[in-house]
């Protein structure tokens, strides 16, 4: 039975790690999946004491698909002979004996898909597939199991594996295309979730991506020191919309996006919220004053509107809140102190260009 039209969302957080899990071995394949960077493991050639890796090259690309098999069994052998029945050069096969193994097998040998074998014990082997599954969603997996429990291939495929096939129904072309389909399906799912977290004019990321990677570094920021949260509106955007069209308009959106670039540092969060509105959380800012992050925006601001053949000139208000190791508000709370803060200012700047009335008046003798 293949269920591979159920898969749902491979991208479970690291924090589903922390289930209870029974045994060893799974508090092994932990500590070892959790040691290796998924999706761009190296191959380093076989490790003859750990696992074994045959010439039977399963691709479309002249690329052997490298499969890391992680079986207890017999499971090896039956797999290897199936590949093999028609010489086929399109997949390479390593086995590890166990899945204290597997991230071994990651680390030295690489692989595009990993070929997951339980057995019939369905609790344990669903907390295998949790962990497995948590521990590396770059990497697809397809499960063999000796169960033909449907509720178990739905729970895990909602864990993340891309596939589930009873091992009784098992032939070459069904796991030929379920690994190929698996590969290709994670790739998907890659591709879209990482567009939808993406601002589709600036490239920045958009504000559900903002808050899912800065909720996250807020975690670290606890541990490792203080942060900024700057919020940064682009001024009189509608104005430039008004008198010169959206396309205009859409240009200055960018051009603010290449500043935030400009001026932040890579490992920095940039996001364009909405309309008008940005956010940066700097994540290390233990040497940057709220005056020196001004500054150099200040600085960027006025170097790109002097190069710029542009009908309009950029202005930014910026609020910036201090995010603290200890004590931490919450990622909302730090945006609406920097929201208002940015408002604080852009009222400020408002009233110097339009003083009151009464500044205005001239008496006369």
């Amino acid at each position: 039975m293949s269920v591979g039209e159920y898969w749902s969302h491979p991208f479970q957080k690291a924090d589903s790690l922390s289930i209870a899990l029974r045994g060893d071995r799974c508090g092994l394949l932990l500590a070892k999946l959790r040691s290796t960077r998924p999706g761009s493991v190296p191959s380093h050639g076989p490790d003859k004491t750990n696992g074994d890796s045959q010439g039977c090259l399963v691709s479309t690309n002249a690329e052997p698909i490298r499969i890391l098999l992680v079986s207890e069994g017999r499971d090896a052998s039956r797999l290897r002979d199936l590949i093999e029945s028609q010489s086929s050069s399109e997949f390479q096969i390593t086995h590890v004996h166990g899945i204290g193994l597997a991230g071994h097998g990651l680390t030295c040998e690489g692989a595009d898909v990993l070929l997951l074998a339980i057995g019939p014990d369905q609790k344990r082997g669903r907390a295998i597939v949790q962990a497995v599954t948590a521990a590396v969603p770059g990497v697809p997996t397809v499960i063999l199991s000796e169960s033909e429990s449907e509720s178990l291939a739905v729970e895990s495929l909602q864990q993340g594996a891309q596939d589930f096939i009873a091992k009784d129904r098992l032939d070459r072309a069904t796991l030929a295309r379920s690994l190929r389909y698996a590969i290709e399906r994670h790739r998907l799912q890659r591709t879209l979730q990482s567009l939808s977290l993406i601002d589709d004019l600036t490239g920045l990321h958009n504000r559900r991506g903002f808050l899912a990677l800065a909720e996250q570094q807020l975690r670290l920021i606890q541990r490792k020191g203080s942060a900024l949260l700057i919020y940064v509106d682009l001024d009189d955007l509608k104005s430039i919309n008004d008198n010169h069209g959206h396309s205009e308009g859409n240009r200055a959106l960018v051009a603010t996006a290449g500043i935030l670039r400009d001026t932040f540092r890579q490992s920095d969060i940039l996001a364009r919220l909405g309309g008008d509105e940005f956010c940066v959380l700097m994540t290390d800012a233990g040497h940057d004053s709220d005056a020196q992050v001004r500054e150099r925006l200040r600085q960027r601001v006025d170097f790109t509107n002097a190069l710029a053949a542009s009908r309009f000139r950029l202005s930014f208000s910026v609020g910036i809140a201090d995010v603290p190791a200890v004590h931490q508000p919450t990622l909302e709370e730090l945006l609406k102190l920097a929201d208002a803060l940015m408002y604080e200012q852009k009222r400020s700047k408002q009233a110097l260009a339009c003083p009151p009335a009464s500044l205005k008046q001239t008496t006369t003798a």
